[in-house]
């Protein structure tokens, strides 16, 4: 167990308030034009006209931009997609779904901006819309008539799959998901801002990863990437969705040069839950099959992913899906396959787990369907399918190496905590008794790959002449608290107190090589870099003090209490690293890389009450036992579980994004977006369980995931769980009052 130490961010969050890319006062951002974009109010139609002049001759107006003013291209906005799919910045022979940008508004001043864009006069031709992703597989309606397919990407769909794949089995069980379309809703919308200085470009921005967004602003601007800067002041929240750049934070770069002005960019709530990217939307086929007594043998899945109108990083989730489809089972044939198709929605990219949740959800709900098949206890076909602790490390079916894990044992300690016997006999009395308030428990065992596929990681420290210490990173922390734990971790080797130490992240000219902060990478790549770099850095020191003290390297230590070099056994006899500093930079760069991802684990046990004449689920209790290897700080890996955890709950029961027909977003507010309070959850009973990964020096793995991954499936289950005794055996999420009143009135036919 690591070191409780509070976080050293917050008093200034706390008081003053952050310095959120909207609030930026820098003094190059003087006289800045404000950007207000003309947004599509159909999800499908030809662009007939835009007439701009009672736009330009509102108060205000500096300048109205079209598509064909601009001369950059469409984009690719993810390489591995089909190449014709590309999204123009501003839309000017048709747009693909609600909210996509059409024309540009400058104004002087904020309040300006959406008078004027109503100005905006733009001919619409409607063309037939496509929202369900298993049509848009047919190819009936194209979005893009030059590729002549909807499919962006397919993966393992080279051969037919095996007609004969289960014939050996005595029980399959199959059953199709609806694994639905979240909103990352993060508390700080997206936002950019730019201004030029001579040919270099600087911008400020809400991203999770700097030097990822330089270089995509600079790859569509067509600038070297030396010539641009981008900088991340705070970062409310990202999730996933604020991974690299928008194409707008690329049109507000271009606007400024255009007009030789700096331009500033902020999106309402309502333009954020429609036009920032998206998380999950897959539709999925489960098979499974097996013996009667238990022993899961064979296992399928087919995704179609949704990626919404312009392929971004949702073309990549349904990979990480496949990699992870037999979970913690050690199965020994396993097949998927997935198809990744445009819609006319907003575009789908990653959101908290990013295709792992995915592939949990589904092997989860296939093992209590297969349970429910056979007749056995849901926990128990669990424990007898993991894989064993002493096959570690362990390469699955999925095509990926295990790093460490005791799948067992986790849930065991889960179990254990909920009281799993006297819950079922609880259980089994109400189903006697008749009550309206049913009883169900949920039990989920999941595994993810972490690291995001950047499994290295730059930093550097330095002590200064005053005995004060600066870390770079190359993470990018939006809530994590990086700032404590990098300082606790280069405090551990420097013997410098945490309130000396600061750490810098989020500037390309500081930093200009990192892999900012997503898939739960930072601690295991960023902080065992921060680590080695302070090490180092005591290294540098005693081979500089060595010809001070006129010892050998050999015999001189780190006396932590006075962050000073001594020769072993010679009171007295010391410099400190202040000291060293003074005479020369004292100053480490080092890059750490773990080459490979690392596998945290855990399971969870939920217990809900339902009320079978409302629908209505109440979570009672939710025990979690999420297995990162060793905790640096408990606060703050506690408060990302907490969260996690919330927000898989939220999938189970209450998120989803949602259009009509025509394509019109019906969840575009808070008002109609179902985002739990703590009205509507249990307090979380946390239990530790402690398995170092061989991959890392520290034995860290994520844990940034871990929350959402396993709450997710064992809400559901718990709900289900709940109304099995009246033969109802699946409700897709989420599993609202009126979704489980539909599912009890049903069978009660």
């Amino acid at each position: 167990m690591g070191t409780r130490v509070v976080r050293t961010e917050d008093p200034v969050f706390l008081t003053r308030g952050a310095t959120y890319t909207d609030d930026l006062t820098d003094e190059r951002l003087t006289g800045a034009l404000h950007l207000t974009l003309v947004r599509s109010p159909l999800a499908h139609a030809t662009i007939s006209s835009i007439d701009t002049a009672a736009a330009l001759d509102a108060p205000g107006v500096v300048a109205v931009v079209t598509g064909a003013d601009l001369d950059i291209a469409p984009a690719l906005l993810f390489p591995g997609a089909n190449k014709a799919m590309t999204r123009p910045f501003l839309a000017t022979d048709r747009v693909r779904f609600v909210g996509e940008p059409v024309a540009a508004v400058l104004t002087d001043e904020f309040y300006q901006g959406e008078d004027a864009a109503e100005l905006v006069d733009v001919e619409y031709e409607p063309l037939p819309v496509v929202i369900d992703p298993l049509a848009a597989a047919d190819d009936e309606t194209l979005l893009f008539p030059e590729a002549g397919t909807n499919t962006a990407a397919a993966y393992g769909h080279d051969s037919e799959p095996d007609a004969d794949f289960f014939s050996g089995c005595e029980v399959v069980v199959t059953r199709d998901l609806v694994n639905q379309r979240l909103a990352a809703a993060p508390l700080e919308t997206r936002a950019a801002s730019a201004f030029w200085e001579g040919d270099h470009l600087t911008v400020y921005m809400s991203n999770q990863n700097a030097q990822g967004g330089r270089d995509e602003v600079a790859g569509w601007l067509g600038l070297d990437k030396d010539k641009v800067r981008v900088i991340l002041p705070d970062v409310g929240g990202g999730f996933g969705a604020k991974i690299g750049s928008d194409p707008e934070f690329a049109l507000v770069a271009w606007l400024a040069r255009q007009q030789g002005r700096p331009v500033r960019w902020n999106e309402s709530r309502s333009e954020n839950m429609t036009g920032m990217v998206q998380g999950r939307a897959q539709r999925q086929t489960i098979t499974i099959g097996g013996t009667r007594a238990g022993k899961v043998t064979h296992y399928r899945l087919d995704v179609v992913q949704d990626l919404g109108a312009y392929p971004r990083l949702g073309t990549f989730l349904p990979m990480f899906t496949r990699m992870m489809a037999p979970g913690t089972y050690d199965i020994e044939n396993v097949d998927s396959r997935a198809r990744a198709v445009v819609t006319n929605t907003t575009s789908i990219a990653a959101y908290r787990g990013a295709g792992r949740p995915e592939a949990t959800a589904a092997i989860e709900r296939a093992m209590d369907l297969f349970a429910a098949e056979i007749g056995k206890d849901p926990a128990e076909v669990r424990k007898l399918n993991v894989v064993a602790p002493e096959k570690f490390p362990f390469t699955t079916k999925g095509g990926v190496e295990y790093d460490s894990g005791e799948f067992a044992k986790a849930i065991d300690l889960a179990l254990a905590e909920s009281g799993y016997e006297g819950l079922r006999a609880e259980q089994k009395a109400r189903r006697e008794r008749g009550d309206v308030r049913q009883l169900g428990i949920g039990v989920s065992s999941y595994v993810e790959i972490t690291g995001g596929g950047a499994f290295a990681e730059d930093a550097s420290a330095q002590v200064h002449e005053d005995g004060t210490v600066t870390v770079l990173t190359g993470t990018s922390p939006h809530g994590q608290g990086h700032a404590t734990a990098w300082a606790m971790l280069a405090s551990e080797q420097l013997g410098i107190g945490l309130d000396k130490i600061t750490v810098k992240h989020g500037d390309t000219d500081l930093v200009p090589r990192g892999g900012g902060t997503m898939g739960s990478r930072s601690l295991q790549t960023g902080g065992v870099a921060v680590h080695q770099a302070s090490g180092e850095l005591v290294d540098l020191a005693k081979q500089r003090a060595a010809d001070l003290l006129e010892a050998s390297v050999d015999d001189l230590e780190l006396d932590p209490e006075n962050a000073a070099i001594t020769v072993a056994g010679v009171p007295g006899k010391s410099v400190t690293l202040a000291e060293l500093a003074s005479r020369e930079e004292l100053k480490v760069e080092t890059t750490w890389d773990g080459k490979k991802p690392t596998f945290p684990f855990g399971a969870h046990v939920c217990v809900v009450e339902v009320d079978t004449e409302s629908g209505k689920v109440t979570v009672e209790r939710i025990v979690a036992v999420d297995d990162a290897g060793p905790i640096l700080n408990p606060l703050l890996c506690d408060g990302q579980r907490h969260g996690g955890i919330a927000q898989g709950i939220a999938q189970a029961l209450l998120e989803e994004v949602m259009y009509d027909e025509e394509g019109q977003p019906l969840t575009g507010t808070f008002a109609d977006y179902g985002i739990p309070s703590a009205a509507e959850l249990p307090s979380f009973d946390l239990v530790e369980m402690t398995t170092p990964t061989p991959v890392n020096p520290m034995g860290y793995k994520g844990i940034g995931e871990a929350g959402t991954i396993g709450s997710t499936p064992a809400t559901q289950s718990a709900v289900i769980d709940a109304l099995s005794h009246l033969g109802i055996t699946h409700i897709d999420m989420p599993l609202t009052p009126m979704r489980v009143w539909e599912a009890i009135s049903e069978a009660g036919k």
